[in-house]
């Protein structure tokens, strides 16, 4: 089962088909424990819609929650984080966060600073090393259940997260900083754990950068990041928490202005953003 967020309300996806439902207080909406459940006995009465344009303008699928993250959860983060840290001596670090048993995780994003799929992302006028981040992203309730998965995309600023890890904040935090959507994904159980994610980047209609990992690979469980993020943080609304990323394009790579960012993971769907400036 999805969640679609659009201009008059919900689309709940069930079976191949599209219902739609009024929804008037989103953070309400979303913040229900045993979520699927919940959905499939509202189905009934729902009215189908056969509108093939339906789906064309998706809103951000979250309400007033705080969007969190994680850090150093792939193998391939560690490395790199690693590496563009290593002149300001703050290698070391992350290696030791990535085999620690506390995570590493950081606010994120309010509703202002993200953006629905087809929207734009933004890179920083004051940093020339920006990558996005693919990440499953994780639905909690208030109660500290993970009720649904959606794609992220947590973009991140390499030249100014590398000078010093203290700048993560800024690194990490800003206008135009992250992406949600195009759907929540609310299964029985938790996510496949085989479920691949893959990263496309497109610029001047080629694709310049491409790669993939499994969810599997992930260090973390995922309700062990929940746990600890809700050891001393209350969300009277649920909240987001991006859960890492294993996809980092090569040092040399940096995002440029008009370039196209396509997130898929498997289940949910496919996420895409045009980088602004």
């Amino acid at each position: 089962m999805k969640i679609y967020k659009i201009a008059s309300g919900a689309v709940i996806e069930h079976k191949n088909q599209h219902l739609l439902k009024k929804v008037d207080d989103w953070d309400a909406f979303l913040n229900r424990t045993n979520l699927h459940k919940v959905l499939l006995d509202e189905l009934n009465g729902l009215h189908v819609s056969d509108d093939e344009n339906l789906l064309d303008i998706l809103e951000i699928p979250m309400g007033t929650q705080e969007i969190w993250a994680s850090g150093v959860t792939y193998m391939r983060s560690k490395e790199a984080r690693m590496e563009e840290s290593k002149d300001a001596g703050g290698g070391t670090f992350y290696d030791r966060v990535y085999d620690a048993d506390r995570p590493e995780l950081f606010f994120k994003a309010t509703a202002q600073r993200a953006v629905p799929h087809g929207g734009t992302v933004r890179i920083r006028k004051d940093s020339g090393w920006d990558v996005p981040e693919p990440e499953l992203t994780l639905l909690i309730s208030s109660q500290g259940t993970i009720e649904g998965y959606t794609i992220g995309n947590d973009m991140s600023s390499r030249s100014i997260e590398g000078e010093n890890p203290l700048y993560l904040p800024q690194a990490k935090t800003y206008e135009g900083c992250a992406a949600l959507g195009p759907c929540i994904y609310v299964p029985k159980g938790p996510i496949d754990s085989n479920a691949m994610i893959s990263l496309e980047i497109i610029r001047n209609g080629s694709a310049i950068f491409s790669g993939e990992v499994s969810i599997n690979t992930m260090k973390r469980k995922h309700q062990d990041l929940v746990d600890y993020l809700f050891r001393e943080c209350n969300f009277p609304q649920g909240c987001f928490l991006m859960t890492g990323t294993g996809i980092i394009p090569p040092d040399a790579f940096t995002l440029q202005v008009g370039d196209e960012t396509r997130i898929t993971i498997e289940h949910i769907g496919t996420l895409v953003n045009l980088v602004g400036s």
